[in-house]
């Protein structure tokens, strides 16, 4: 038996019916030539390497802003335990005693 004696016998027909079908396919675009769907994919793997290259981009900034921020939180804290270091002496050296007339707490409020 030939093939396309088994054809005839699958589908009412015959060999018109699926070149029939074949055309049919390729008007609605389920059938579409191996170039153009090469192209399609070639356009898909060119976004794609796009989108994955601006991924990485942002995530070595996001690593960077915050190996940043926290280097900035680290500098803030110094500057604070030097400024409390520097309150002290300042009291130290002013002779500052809670209840002074310097202290602002009981200082007496302008007439």
């Amino acid at each position: 038996m030939n093939d396309l004696s088994a054809v005839s016998v699958l589908l009412p027909g015959g060999a018109g019916a699926i070149v029939t079908l074949i055309v049919l396919l390729i008007l609605r675009g389920s059938l579409v030539p191996r170039a153009v769907l090469e192209d399609v994919r070639k356009d898909r793997d060119a976004r794609v390497s796009d989108l994955t290259a601006e991924r990485d981009t942002w995530q070595a900034a996001h690593r960077e802003s915050e190996a940043a921020r926290i280097e900035a939180q680290r500098q803030v804290g110094e500057l604070v335990e030097l400024a409390k270091v520097a309150d002290h002496v300042l009291r130290a050296i002013r002779g500052e005693v809670p209840g002074d007339a310097m202290d602002q707490s009981v200082a007496a409020p302008p007439s």
